[in-house]
């Protein structure tokens, strides 16, 4: 279906993060949009955009199969993303059974392409900082946590449907997206509001890749365009050290950049802390014990497949920084643009 953009697309989870900005992205390239959302979701990131809404819940069978009526695409991009949650079944209810549930009806509906949005979450990274591609696999039982566990039994089922009923299914697994209407926020998303807002005084030597969330949705365009079924393609950016991140948010904000490195052990009893206030507030902790455990690993990816088959490209990781601090001023969760002590300082001399 190369060069093929004026069907209707299906997009689940289109009020979040990745979603809305894929709605943005399908609507730029000429595809007719449904957005698929839980009746109680808000709607503001869909606010004023031409596209027609079906209400529903992944885990509900005949919504999802009403939903896609005359439906020609579906973009599965639905999901539960937290790295902690009290109750760790809600994770597995939408990550797995809902993917199952969405993509079978699927199936039935005989929709002539799917984009599923799994996860690098689902690779296996490499030792010693190096980047992982899409040949390495994490299987289920090594994942350490709930999300992770999830998205691997998930995009584990969709290669099951893909092998055994034909599902005219791509896969594409974004790393780490940063930049506007991050409304809940992402876990890389709080990291920047929290840096932003002057709560980072230390960090821990660790890696990340950083994507613009519009490239990230660009990339499903792409992949419906010209993905191969059964393929998977990474959907990243720049690989980061955590230092130097929060060294350009706190140049974004005239702040001072974090000095102090800790080791991943002594943040242990603060991600202890953090999880048992949890428990008894409802509150989604900042640091948690799977969380350290990831930032042992250098989560860098390499994104060759998707710019040489795809023609997939991404923009400087500083634009996300840039485009996300922005939305969260303007959402007021942050505080108006500061300056330096040192701006302030030649201000005043003068």
């Amino acid at each position: 279906m190369n060069g093929t953009s004026n069907g209707r697309v299906l997009i689940t989870g289109a009020s979040g993060f990745i979603g809305s900005a894929a709605v943005r992205a399908f609507l730029k390239a000429g595809f007719a949009v449904r957005a698929f959302v839980r009746p109680a979701s808000p709607r503001t990131n869909l606010k004023g955009l031409p596209i027609e809404i079906a209400e529903g819940d992944i885990t509900n069978g005949p919504s999802v199969a009403a939903a896609l009526t005359d439906v020609q695409y579906l973009i599965h991009a639905a999901a539960d993303y937290r790295l902690w949650a009290k109750d760790p079944s809600q994770i597995f209810a939408v990550n797995v059974t809902g993917t199952k549930t969405v993509l079978e009806a699927a199936l039935k509906s005989g929709v002539e392409k799917i984009v599923y949005t799994s996860s690098v979450c689902t690779l296996a990274q490499p030792p010693h900082e190096k980047a992982a591609d899409e040949t390495l696999s994490l299987a289920p039982e090594q994942a350490f946590n709930a999300y992770k566990k999830s998205k691997t039994l998930a995009e584990q089922a969709v290669r099951d449907l893909i092998c055994a009923a034909g599902l005219p299914a791509v896969i594409v697994n974004p790393s780490a997206p940063i930049g506007p209407r991050d409304i809940k926020p992402t876990p890389t998303g709080r990291i920047i509001l929290e840096s932003a807002a002057g709560r980072m005084p230390a960090y821990v030597d660790t890696g990340l890749n950083l994507v613009h969330v519009d490239d990230v949705a660009m990339g499903h365009v792409l992949a419906l365009q010209s993905g191969v079924p059964g393929e998977r393609y990474i959907l990243g950016g720049q690989n980061i050290r955590l230092k130097d991140m929060l060294t350009e948010i706190a140049r974004q904000t005239g702040r001072r950049p974090p000095r102090v490195r800790l080791p991943v052990a002594a943040v242990l009893p603060f991600a202890v802390a953090s999880e048992a206030f949890a428990w008894v507030t409802g509150v989604t902790p900042f640091a948690t014990r799977d969380s350290l455990k990831m930032a042992r690993d250098f989560m860098y990816f390499k994104d060759t497949k998707a710019r040489k088959e795809l023609g997939y490209r991404s923009r400087p990781y500083e634009e996300g920084v840039s485009d996300a601090i922005a939305w969260f001023r303007n959402e007021g969760m942050l505080p108006q643009k500061t300056v330096s002590f040192a701006r302030r300082f030649n201000a005043l001399r003068h």
